[in-house]
């Protein structure tokens, strides 16, 4: 069996019936997380992929067989994509220089130089396999001994080069054998899969050569490179009943000493030969066994210029390798010096400190204590995920200061360098949300705001809507904030809503100027201030607004949203200017600001161009009188709020005349209720304290505080209030009969399966067939039961 599990939700566990007739011995995710690749020790590899799209629904694809022959290493091909993070530019205001694409290609490409997508493994007869997903579908696999004398590989490890090529490096397990590394160049040649190999310079473990050493760790139980990306450095781990010892190496290239009387021939030249070798750069002393070893994942170059960079900054994350211990506890070192640099104790071993050794006698006589069998880092190194003897499941929180005591404003500094890398790659940043307290979300908030106003414009385009599901995700974790995330999901859903109906425009003449209908408009809404809707209309060419109705009609759910919505903002107005909301808050930092108001001002106009053509999509309000223009009244009010946020100059407090009339508003029109902050059931609300939680697979009610003490206890909803469509704003009902899916990171919700017939709204819903507004992964919720 397979189990995959979201981290948000870790109680909700998906199994998967594998297939699998032997062990699962391999399992590597790809780089999206949308594929996982499983092989076990009758030499079978398959390959898994969402269904629909969701994280819990699996099925296998393709799968390729060695008979027989077992995997013990496997990797997917590399895609040629590496970011780096440069430490050293951390106080930067520049994204390119903190984070820089860095030049590496892929293991294989295609015509016009996209990646060839595929897998590599080695099995425990010394064989390399190749399987290569052609464009078509299908699977092209090819085999191939790593060397000429096929021999038993125990242990074995795959790292890639920037040229394209791959390493393998392997072990017979072990320590008085050398530790072979192969070069892998994978080619097609008449659609057929080519694999030539080339032998390495080896190395022996320095324990070996040691007088003290030489037989006191006969197996080699650990190998590994350092980072995919780096085929130079390895790490070692030999070990007997009771202790381990760890050796890091690092391939050099040296030069060949010359005879004098060679120094000036022609063979010779100028340039000194060289040669490859393989030299030691740190090793630990007599350990505790080792059970797991874990490598960061966060591409941080290590070099001795870095390491001064490193302690000056003191920026620790990706630069420990995490070491599991048969006594339980986890040590973090150095992954280039093997330096100590913190200790974590499981709960079985939580009386066992360094000098407590009638302690450490008494477990071992009383059996079998917990330890780790598996360790894993997160992408950013801040969290570390475990698995013990017995099956359990455990998630640690890794410190970023590695037990080094900071200031607030270095903690600061570096969470929000994580946050960025986070934003501009795309991962996922869960796992930075573990060190964020609830005193810190204000100032993450206003800082990252800050860094992202000073990157250029197209920049700040691309990551426009990223950076919003970022401040709705910090603002959850605290009461005092807890409120801005409601506006922070309402803006994802506006920027949303405004591209899509904006793209429905189209330009009336094919020769058209370099400027779309949408930038247009955009335009002209910006140098017009006119509170007067209709004047403002005057200015356009409302045959680019000509559409069919059933496109209108079908988009009315999303119009009724819009319309909803500016009620909803301008009616609260007077709570938020006059309350403790926004007021102590800077204007710059505000979710719903000037260019979230120029967007309402925007669709609203357009609203009104096509309640002219079609007026059944036209956005319906309760008016207190029949004579109300409620659109006219609404613009007039939003253009004076507007006029008060502009970008172009500097932020006003609203009026008394704005705020008084505003107060009138409900007297007018009658305000609806807005459920659009999505249910977040999630496990990160709950664990910024220092308490453990222990919670038990597929109970979710086991969720220790579900009763209070969470940020958003105020904002959720009672069982029995009506379940809502965040994507298609419409109520589902209290019960609802459709399978519903689900984000994983802000707990959206949508139906499964689509009700609309009508291409426009099938636009809409294909937009987020893969991810949620936020960016966020799909998960299938299962149906609630209603008590009658």
């Amino acid at each position: 069996m397979i189990h995959i599990i979201d981290t948000e939700h870790p109680w909700d566990v998906f199994s998967i019936n594998s297939g699998h007739t032997e062990v699962i011995s391999c399992l590597e995710w790809d780089q999206s997380g949308s594929r996982l690749l499983s092989a076990d020790g009758d030499g079978q590899i398959k390959c898994w992929s969402m269904t629909d799209h969701l994280v819990n629904s699996w099925e296998s694809i393709l799968s390729s067989s060695l008979d027989r022959d077992p995997i013990i290493a496997l990797s997917w091909l590399h895609n040629g994509v590496k970011l780096a993070l440069h430490v050293e530019m951390s106080g930067s205001t520049n994204f390119g220089e903190k984070f820089s694409r860095v030049k590496f290609s892929p293991s294989l490409t295609l015509f016009g130089g996209k990646p060839m997508e595929g897998w590599l493994a080695v099995t425990v007869s010394g064989l390399v396999t190749v399987s290569l997903l052609k464009p078509g579908g299908s699977l092209l696999t090819a085999s191939e001994s790593l060397c000429r004398l096929r021999g038993r590989v125990a242990l074995a490890d795959i790292a890639f080069t920037g040229g394209g090529n791959i390493v393998v490096a392997a072990t017979d397990g072990s320590s008085s054998s050398p530790v072979q590394f192969y070069k892998v160049v994978v080619s097609v040649v008449s659609e057929k899969c080519r694999i030539d190999t080339e032998l390495l310079p080896s190395l022996f473990l320095r324990c070996t050569t040691d007088p003290m050493r030489r037989d006191k760790y006969p197996a080699v139980t650990h190998l590994k490179f350092l980072t995919r990306e780096n085929s130079e450095q390895v790490l070692l781990c030999a070990s007997n009943q009771t202790g381990s010892i760890v050796e890091c190496w690092s391939l050099r290239k040296e030069g060949l000493p010359v005879n004098n009387i060679f120094q000036h021939s022609p063979a010779v030249g100028e340039k000194q030969p060289t040669i490859l070798k393989w030299r030691i750069l740190s090793t630990t002393g007599d350990l505790e066994r080792v059970s797991a070893v874990a490598l960061p994942k966060l591409p941080i170059s290590i070099s001795n210029t870095d390491l001064k960079v490193t302690s000056d900054t003191k920026f620790c994350p990706g630069l420990g390798l995490a070491l599991a211990f048969h006594d339980g506890s986890i040590q973090i070192h150095h992954r280039l010096l093997l330096q100590f640099m913190g200790i974590y104790y499981s709960s079985s071993s939580s009386g066992t400190r360094p000098g407590d050794e009638a302690t450490l006698k008494r477990q071992r006589t009383s059996g079998p204590f917990l330890h780790f069998k598996a360790l894993q880092f997160s992408w950013t190194s801040l969290a570390l995920v475990g698995i013990d003897n017995f099956g359990k499941l455990h998630m640690l929180r890794v410190s970023p200061s590695m037990c080094q005591v900071l200031d607030m404003n270095t903690t600061l500094r570096h969470l929000l360098f994580l946050l960025e890398y986070c934003m501009v790659t795309g991962y996922d940043w869960w796992d930075v949300l573990l060190h964020v307290l609830p005193n810190m979300v204000h100032n993450l908030v206003e800082k990252l705001h800050e860094e992202y106003m000073r990157q250029n414009q197209a920049l700040q385009q691309v990551l426009a809507t990223r950076i919003v599901a970022v401040k709705a995700s910090l603002c959850k974790l605290s009461a005092a904030t807890a409120a801005r995330a409601c506006d922070f999901h309402a803006k994802l859903l506006l920027i949303a809503i405004s591209s899509t109906l904006k793209s429905l425009l189209r330009p009336h003449v094919l020769s058209t100027p370099d400027k779309s209908p949408g930038d247009r408009l955009s335009e002209i809404c910006a140098k017009n201030t006119d509170t007067e809707i209709d004047k403002v209309m005057i200015n356009l060419k409302t045959e680019e607004f000509v559409l069919d109705g059933p496109p209108l009609q079908s988009l009315q759910q999303l119009i009724q949203w819009v319309g909803d919505f500016v009620l909803y903002l301008l009616a609260n107005l007077p709570n938020q200017v006059r309350g403790a909301g926004h007021t102590n808050l800077s204007p710059e930092s505000r979710s719903i600001d000037g260019a979230s108001l120029g967007m309402l001002r925007e669709m609203l106009v357009m609203i009104r161009i096509w309640g002219l053509l079609k007026p059944g999509c036209l956005p319906t309000f309760t008016a207190m009188s029949d004579s109300q223009d409620s659109l006219q009244l609404l613009f007039r009010l939003l253009t004076k709020l507007w006029l008060c946020s502009r970008e172009d100059g500097p932020p006003q407090e609203p009026d008394e005349s704005l705020i008084d009339e505003c107060c009138l508003l409900p007297s007018q029109l009658l305000v609806p209720s807005m459920d659009w902050l999505p249910v977040n059931d999630g496990v990160i609300v709950r664990l910024q304290g220092k308490i453990p939680l222990k919670l038990q697979f597929g109970k979710a009610s086991s969720l220790p505080g579900a009763g209070g003490g969470s940020p958003l206890e105020a904002l959720t909803r009672s069982p029995g209030s009506q379940k809502m469509d965040n994507l298609r704003c419409v109520f589902l009902g209290v019960c609802p009969t459709e399978e519903s899916k689900a984000c994983t990171r802000c707990g959206c919700v949508t139906m499964l399966r689509s009700p609309n017939k009508t291409n426009a709204m099938k636009q809409w819903e294909q937009r987020w067939i893969k991810n949620c507004l936020c960016g966020g992964l799909w998960r299938r919720i299962p149906f609630t039961s209603c008590s009658r």
